[in-house]
């Protein structure tokens, strides 16, 4: 499973980072948890907003900090 975290850097795109290791934690599955800071490959999601978080190339949420509960559902699926 690869999840990736869209965004430039912002106190939000950490918090999502930190929070989808948690859930990954949490889970105890195997992810690959990489930072996407390159606009061109955000823009390549569609993704206009950042804070981003995508899952194996299934962007899950754009422009909000999810929630643990949101990420591990999200995983589970």
């Amino acid at each position: 499973m690869k999840i990736e975290i869209l965004g430039t850097g912002c106190a939000k795109c950490k918090k999502t980072k930190e929070l989808a290791e948690k859930a990954v934690k949490e889970l105890g599955v195997d992810a690959e948890i990489v930072k996407v800071e390159d606009f061109d490959k955000i823009l390549g999601y569609g993704v206009m907003v950042t804070p981003a978080l995508v899952i194996d190339g299934d962007v899950k949420v754009a422009g909000k900090v999810p929630s643990v509960n949101d990420i591990k559902k999200w995983i589970k699926k």
